[in-house]
């Protein structure tokens, strides 16, 4: 009772101190403030034509690949299609940095990002402050050059070997070249004009189409920054006393919330949505905004890019007065700006050596080519279709191999940033900056390491000598290289093989607790959602998409998914009874014993683990069957194993083709046999 009384003690001084406004924030600043210009730089006279390493692209990634590799004795070009360094950091405005760290708040990334980091005063840094931060942190490198203006036009390639890039600089086309070049494209722009290959956005698990919303931070002046974070400190203290989940906080320079406020706003234009605030104070007491997500938009096509900037402005036009009314600490904000580029979150993924897939990130796996260690949450934004985005999982901790900078097909290229060796799924906690300026970093050391022992990027791959020499000189330059292995409670469920299928389908999320409610029981949208997409993804359409009740019965699941198997087989209706569809689905190898004791009473809902089990099988069997489709990246399980084995769904369809291959070229010997043996006594009768 007293605790209780304490309790509530509190909670009135919260309440108390949000009316006299005496809860955190700082002084408030000039609300008049305009919105200050980034730095220009520009060329001073020619620069030399042959280096030791070029590396496209001045986003953070490309910046960190050029300093370490100058520090490792290489001579470097950096070049920039901009004026200003920086990328996404600078010119897209993304100064709330997603920081790498375990979940007990381990610091995992160090080395270049760590100083850039420290340098810019932490998370919601001023972005003039971070282009001036860079451009000292590339002068302060007597081996690096820096063209800045100089736009990728094609790659100058012998062979299959990449020796220097085509540049647009100034107006002027000029030639460079070096033996080893790094793409640091946000794009894979490089990399793919050099005939690596690639899939782009979720295509490798059948969602070419997906388009996650871009976005274009806006920078308001007027923001009451104390009556605004009073606000959601009460409003987060409120929620937490309450046992409810806030998605609301303030620290330091950063702030984020007003998720139902973004969510409650109705866009003139349909292919945008605004989303919860992520926030941060710039020097002259501007907000920058990340919350406006935009559908549309080819990322790939410079048109299609700027005519998406210009949507956006125009509908700021109809936010900023919205904000003024329903956000507290806005209401005499102002419109001071927009980021100069777009904040893209997927485009390309380029085939690398190894691409790094969702069960690395959630199994907190290991890599013995070890060149960076990081985390972050499996973060897919919304789609124009779907209001909310997901949270596949969250690891504690995952390392990434000098395998997946190496691209396929090309030799003497390294590529850093998200478009490097992810899978989409992976890509979404991967493609973070802090940990592409890691995987730059290593990048950078790694073409040093390659010049002196006369190799090729592609031949260090696999060999211990080379990695250990990269491993020692990248902890020389401070980067953080330690992991510790991390086993999730699901791993040990045994539905957790289901999971796995599902989950790399991208049709199954854990959330931010890494909980797939496996003891619940199943839903009508979780079955509904596992079902059909299911079928979708292994390249099938039904007549009909599976229907089933609010709280369907047991044999409303097996019901549908043996008429799903027979309609997609092309054979006859089966008989509705419920001995008939477990017959049906025992044929299939898909109801096994171990799943069937979680349907003896046909009457009650399952739980979602035997559902979760019963699909990933139902899926594993319908890539058998002719016309089933083959996912880059997805997993199914091999229905002939015992214990529920996952495998690469490639490797599986393959297998299986084989198999049929062999048993069609047994039956057509025996067939032939028998023919000849058949003449062979005509002749003799």
């Amino acid at each position: 009772m007293k605790k209780k009384r304490l309790s509530l003690l509190s909670m009135l001084l919260i309440v108390s101190l949000l009316v006299t406004g005496c809860v955190g924030g700082s002084e408030n600043t000039d609300t008049k403030a305009v919105a200050e210009e980034l730095p220009i730089f520009e060329n001073e006279g020619k620069a030399a034509t042959d280096y030791d390493v070029i590396v496209v692209g001045s986003d953070p990634e490309g910046i960190s690949a050029a300093i370490s590799a100058a520090r490792s004795g290489m001579k470097v070009l950096l070049l920039s299609k901009d004026s200003t360094p920086g990328g996404l950091y600078t010119l897209g405005a993304l100064n709330f940095i997603d920081i790498p760290e375990t979940r007990d708040g381990k610091t995992l990334v160090g080395g270049i990002y760590e100083e850039f980091f420290n340098k810019v005063g932490g998370s919601g840094f001023d972005i003039v402050e971070a282009a001036n931060v860079f451009d000292d942190m590339l002068k302060s490198e007597d081996n690096i050059t820096v063209r800045y203006n100089s736009k990728f036009v094609e790659p100058v390639m012998d062979d299959d070997t990449i020796t220097g890039v085509v540049v647009d600089e100034d107006g002027q086309e000029i030639t460079y070249s070096a033996p080893y070049v790094i793409d640091a494209t946000q794009d894979g722009d490089v990399a793919a004009a050099a005939g690596a290959p690639y899939t782009f956005a979720g295509e490798d698990i059948g969602e070419r189409d997906r388009e996650m919303g871009v976005t274009l931070v806006f920078r308001l002046s007027g923001v009451d920054w104390d009556k605004m974070t009073r606000y959601l400190t009460v409003k987060r203290a409120i929620g937490e006393f309450f046992n409810k989940s806030t998605s609301m906080g303030v620290s330091g320079n950063t702030a984020w919330g007003f998720s139902d406020e973004g969510y409650g706003y109705e866009p003139e234009d349909e292919a945008m949505r605004l989303r919860g605030f992520n926030m941060a104070r710039q020097d002259n007491g501007d907000i920058l905004v990340n919350a406006l997500l935009i559908f549309d938009v080819d990322v790939l096509d410079e048109e299609s890019r700027a005519e998406g900037i210009a949507r956006a402005k125009a509908e700021l036009e109809n936010i900023v007065p919205y904000l003024q009314k329903n956000c507290k600490g806005f209401k005499n904000c102002e419109l001071a700006g927009t980021a100069e580029d777009l904040y893209v979150r997927e485009s390309r993924h380029i085939d690398c050596e190894y691409n790094l897939t969702i069960d690395d990130l959630l199994e907190n796996r290991d890599q013995e080519d070890r060149i960076a260690v990081s985390s972050y949450p499996v973060d897919v934004q919304p789609t124009k279709t779907q209001t909310y985005g997901t949270v596949v999982g969250y690891p504690d901790q995952y390392a990434i191999g000098y395998k997946s900078l190496v691209p396929k097909d090309v030799e003497g290229l390294l590529i850093v940033g998200r478009a490097a060796g992810y899978t989409s799924l992976a890509a979404g906690s991967a493609r973070i900056v802090p940990t592409g300026m890691a995987c730059g970093e290593a990048a950078g050391v790694a073409v040093a390491v390659a010049k002196s022992l006369d190799k090729t990027p592609r031949e260090m791959v696999d060999d211990s000598a080379s990695m250990a020499l990269i491993q020692d000189l990248l902890k020389d330059q401070g980067a953080k290289l330690d992991h510790t292995q991390t086993k999730e409670d699901v791993m040990s469920h045994w539905a957790y093989p289901g999971v796995k299928v599902l989950r790399s389908l991208g049709v199954l999320d854990g959330g931010y607790d890494n909980d797939y409610a496996l003891d619940d029981d199943v839903t009508m949208n979780r079955y509904q959602n596992m079902v059909n997409n299911a079928v979708k993804k292994a390249g099938f359409e039904l007549s009909e998409k599976i229907y089933v009740n609010e709280n369907p019965p047991a044999r409303q699941i097996i019901g549908t998914m043996a008429r799903a198997c027979v309609e997609i087989e092309g054979g006859d209706k089966l008989e509705n009874d419920n001995d008939v569809y477990l017959k049906a689905l025992e044929e299939r190898g898909i109801m096994t014993d171990e799943i069937k004791k979680y349907f003896s009473d046909m009457e009650a809902v399952p739980k979602a683990s035997a559902v979760t089990m019963l699909t990933a099988r139902f899926y594993s069997y319908l890539l058998t069957l002719d016309g089933a489709q083959s996912l880059k990246a997805a997993e199914c399980i091999d229905l002939e194993s015992e214990d529920n084995e996952v495998v690469a769904v490639p490797d599986w369809v393959a297998a299986h083709q084989d198999a049929q291959s062999d048993s069609s070229d047994t039956a057509e010997t025996a067939e032939n046999t028998s023919s000849t043996e058949d003449a062979q006594t005509d002749s003799a009768a």
